[in-house]
């Protein structure tokens, strides 16, 4: 790597070289360098431009004040001369050369030196998050008798008084953010077209204002329109048909005020435009790609009744997710629902779209090669430019967080450590052919920090795989807890280790998505479809090998821990016999027992694992050969809540971790 070109990449936190899973130093072609250097606005095509451009890195003025500055409530910092805060309430306090300890939290803009930037004061740490369980929900696969070929937030409301009634703490769901309009439906709730937004598929039509004040031929023609449950969830018919039967029943809908909320206008614009064009802004005729342009102010004016439709769509969003978390209240969960933040969203996308000048143009965010991805991971996600949220204030990141604490006792943010760092693929690269680039971490995780604090809720963040250290320091530090699988918890040598040694600061699981079902692991089923994909990297026999000894070393660590009996002692001292092998239902059993003994704060059951499911919700490496998002619940809400599979992990579980008399409810924080 020229000196120069690694200079300049350093001080534009893009990396030259990395760690990789097996912690041997990989270096970064410098024509990658070039390359994402390019996405961040900086020339370096040659010599004399990457000179150019770290002379100029070099002339910034490092104790000036920085574009966004982040204080942690308490802590002091100098300035380079006096200045006025600006309070959030509008109240103004002097100050002279120095930051005090004494403001309050919140967002301020600073005054000072000539210039004015935004100031956040963020809380040090969360409250430290409860010791109880819940459930671990994929919504889309929870149906019923009411809902329409998938999960809904009705559904979701009705589980989730059930399962607070009966002990549970919490419900974690998947991603519920919005999805383009015009077919095909993206399946993947990890990939959506707004982390701002909610996805219409997830109403109940029947909850709405508008049915209840249809006439009855009107309610007759949209339960007419209701889809059966299939095999697989069908997004395209379930969207087709709550489209239709919405649009009946917006004749009878309360207009929603826009003026209120710019940002939902623009959201519902994009919708109304992909109505027209397609869910890929990028293939749209020229004059539509920039929200502000007058060819776009034309079309909302067209397209009115459409905006006004897709405003009306999240309106019934934010009603029934209020139903929602009520529920949570009402049952007096000390955590309530956990909604889940995706890593990124589709470039293509309203938020693409919307904002474009604070994402990296071009950008397609993925990971390394590893263990599992030989060739890394395109995910094909957009990612935030840290020079533009620092220049913005980070109100882009800040609003998205905002909208989606709204409804949450909790959050969970998928891939945290993109918090600190995200592994860019510039245009025309292979996964692998990609680099880390740096973000501010604190500001990044102070600013969580505060929203959350203000929205009275947990944070989980994912860090699973190789992570930093600094990424579980930074979590520990501000009481949001990490993730632990059942899975991964194992020692040098492959073995299991003893739930006792399991991170208190964390969420313990079984599996996540991603990951084989318990049921799945211990019958091989994810070695057999994986073969069945050609997705295995080694012979089928190596690999069901693999998998029986795994097993075996799961099994062995549930007996060390007493949680199964030993096969080779008599189950009954009275009678000679060995106890006779588990089967694989008491296996199940066995290992939410050992949820049950870790210190981990927060346990989640996965319903896939309690009522025997051997499919796993997601297959990566797959798109249309595996069911990916599609695969429904064995059984509906009401079957669920009589299920003798499902009281016994209700049962293990709340007496494991009971309900305390005093614990309270979700709700804002106190500042």
């Amino acid at each position: 790597m020229n000196r120069r070109l690694a200079a300049l990449a350093n001080a534009h936190g893009v990396s030259t070289w990395y760690e990789d899973w097996r912690h041997r130093r990989v270096e970064v072609a410098p024509e990658t360098v070039v390359g994402v250097l390019g996405l961040l606005g900086v020339d370096a095509t040659s010599p004399a431009a990457i000179a150019d451009a770290l002379a100029a890195a070099r002339a910034v003025d490092r104790g000036a004040l920085p574009d966004t500055v982040v204080l942690a409530h308490g802590d002091t910092r100098a300035l380079p001369g006096p200045g006025v805060v600006t309070l959030e309430d509008g109240g103004r306090r002097s100050v002279d050369g120095e930051l005090p300890a004494d403001l309050p939290l919140g967002w301020h803009r600073l005054a000072c030196a000539g210039r004015e930037v935004t100031l956040v004061v963020v809380p040090r740490r969360l409250p430290v998050p409860p010791h109880t369980w819940g459930w671990t929900l994929q919504l889309y696969a929870l149906t019923s008798e009411r809902s329409w070929g998938m999960g809904d937030l009705g559904d979701l409301a009705e589980f989730t008084e059930w399962a607070g009634a009966n002990g549970a703490g919490l419900v974690l769901l998947n991603p519920l953010h919005a999805v383009g309009p015009a077919h095909p439906v993206a399946t993947s709730p990890y990939s959506p077209a707004s982390r701002r937004f909610v996805n219409p598929l997830y109403l109940r039509v029947s909850d709405t204002a508008a049915y209840r004040a249809a006439d009855p031929a009107t309610r007759v023609v949209v339960d007419a329109l209701r889809p059966d449950r299939g095999d697989l969830i069908d997004y395209d018919e379930v969207w087709a048909a709550k489209r239709h039967a919405l649009e009946l029943l917006y004749t009878y809908a309360q207009p929603v005020d826009l003026a209120a909320d710019p940002a939902l206008v623009t959201f519902a614009t994009w919708c109304a435009l992909a109505e027209r064009h397609g869910n890929d802004w990028r293939a749209w005729p020229a004059e539509l790609h920039h929200p502000d342009a007058p060819a776009v102010a034309e079309q909302r004016r067209q397209l009115a009744d459409r905006v006004a439709f897709h405003a009306w769509l999240q309106h019934l969003c934010d009603e029934q997710l209020d139903a929602v978390t009520a529920a949570a209240r009402a049952a007096g969960m000390p955590v309530g629902v956990v909604h889940d933040l995706a890593v990124g969203i589709d470039p293509g996308g309203a938020d693409g779209w919307q904002l474009t000048d604070v994402l990296a143009q071009g950008v397609r965010v993925g990971a390394p090669p590893d263990d599992f991805n030989q060739l890394g991971q395109d995910w094909g996600l957009a990612a935030w430019r840290p020079d533009r949220l620092a220049a913005t204030g980070y109100a882009a990141y800040r609003d998205m967080l905002r909208r989606t604490l709204r409804h949450a006792g909790g959050l969970r943010v998928d891939h945290v450590a993109g918090l600190w760092r995200l592994w860019w693929v510039p245009p025309g690269a292979g996964a692998a052919e990609g680099t880390y680039v740096r973000y501010d971490a604190e500001a990044m995780l102070g600013i969580l920090a505060l929203e959350a604090h203000r929205a009275g809720a947990v944070v989980v963040g994912e860090d699973l795989g190789t992570v930093q250290p600094a990424v579980t320091r930074g979590l520990r530090a501000r009481t949001m807890l990490g993730s632990t699988v059942l899975w991964f918890a194992r020692d040098d040598e492959g073995d299991f280790i003893s739930p006792a040694r399991w991170p208190r600061n964390a969420l313990a699981t079984i599996s996540t998505h991603d990951l084989p079902t318990a049921p799945g692991f211990l019958t091989g089923e994810h070695v057999r479809v994986r073969d069945e994909l050609k997705l295995l990297g080694t012979d089928v026999a190596v690999e069901r090998a693999r998998a029986a000894a795994d097993r075996e070393r799961l099994l062995a660590m549930l007996r060390a821990e007493g949680l199964l009996p030993d096969p080779a002692l008599p189950s009954d001292p009275a009678t000679p016999d060995p106890a006779p092998t588990p089967d694989d239902g008491e296996v199940v059993v066995a290992m939410h027992a050992a949820l049950a003994a870790s210190p981990t704060r927060l346990l989640g059951v996965s319903l896939y694992d309690v009522l025997g499911e051997v499919r796993q919700p997601n297959m990566p490496g797959t798109v249309d050969e595996y069911p990916n998002w599609r695969l429904p619940l064995p059984a509906g809400v009401a079957q669920i809540r009589t299920d003798p599979r499902v009281a016994r992990i209700v049962d293990l579980l709340s007496a494991a971790r009971p309900r305390r008399a005093d614990a309270q409810p979700p709700g804002p924080a106190e500042e």
